[in-house]
């Protein structure tokens, strides 16, 4: 017979925190999306002509609620006039390439530490996990000065290179907790069928790293998507700007238009809130596996 769940009222006081803090993390995407479908007008308040006193009467803003006339244009505007299709391709572009070079690089450099017996492999995890220790400001006028000589400013390897390497750090760090817990008896029972290093890796270890392939490529396409300091210092062409500086680009030229500001936002908010919802779940599985595995 199944127990009756005793009330308590310190799980009514639960719920409630926990409906307080969902509606807290919810309400700035509600007003970003409601804030890109409203007039300056309405964003900001008019004055207009009362018929029946002839006096010019204040309207005050709607800053919070529902827009009263949906603008659907302002992301029309957002896309063209404030070229935010090309600066979304951007962005896909590096974050694709960079996903795929962290998680080739952090994979082979993982094997090479966890499978591999070779001397300094203990020196050179400390030296790769040095790397998330190093603020990303520090590094600016070095990677510039390097960019600038290898001509690589401007382009797409200027943001693609700087991310990779600022990535890469995490990348193993995630990767040994999930390569680790891999029994070493596959490698040997690769190698006795014939397996070389390479074959082990891509045909034995690869596919059990699955999991760490989710956790490592979102981590990185957030790291990414997001950054602004490199991208506005080191793209300075407009046709390799990414979303966060030609959404910065906006409030200097579009200082009036308000609508297509937090339509451009929207937009580049979205991939991220996508991500967050089909594959949040596959992300908290995957950090409880390597940190209980063993």
């Amino acid at each position: 017979m199944n127990e009756v769940r005793k009330f308590k009222p310190s799980n009514i006081i639960v719920h409630l925190l926990l409906i307080v803090l969902v509606v807290i993390n919810l309400f700035p995407l509600y007003w970003m999306v409601t804030f890109s479908l409203k007039t300056n007008d309405e964003i900001l308040g008019y004055s207009r002509l009362d018929e029946a006193t002839g006096e010019r009467v204040r309207v005050e803003p709607n800053r919070i609620g529902l827009p009263k006339q949906w603008e659907w244009s302002n992301y029309s505007e957002a896309m063209n006039t404030g070229n935010m299709g090309q600066y979304f391709l951007n962005s896909l572009i590096v974050a694709v390439l960079v996903i795929l070079i962290v998680l080739i690089a952090s994979f082979m450099a993982t094997y090479a530490l966890t499978r591999l017996i070779w001397k300094g492999r203990k020196l050179m995890n400390k030296f790769f996990m040095l790397g998330l220790t190093i603020p990303i400001h520090a590094a600016i006028v070095p990677v510039y000065v390097i960019l600038s000589r290898m001509k690589l400013l401007n382009t797409y390897s200027a943001l693609i290179f700087p991310y990779a390497a600022f990535a890469l750090s995490m990348g193993i760090l995630i990767s040994i907790g999930f390569m680790g817990d891999i029994p070493y008896d596959l490698d040997e029972a690769a190698f006795l069928d014939g397996c070389g290093v390479w074959g082990i890796f891509c045909r034995v270890i690869f596919p059990l790293m699955m999991p760490a392939v989710a956790t490592v490529g979102i981590y990185t396409f957030l790291q990414c998507w997001n950054e602004l300091l490199f991208a506005t210092i080191f793209v300075s062409a407009g046709k390799y700007r990414t979303l966060p500086v030609g959404v910065q680009q906006l409030f200097g030229q579009y200082t009036t238009r308000w609508g297509p500001i937090g339509a451009a936002l929207s937009i580049a908010t979205l991939p991220t809130i996508i991500v967050y919802i089909f594959l949040s779940k596959r992300i908290q599985d995957s950090f409880i596996a390597g940190a209980v595995k063993g």
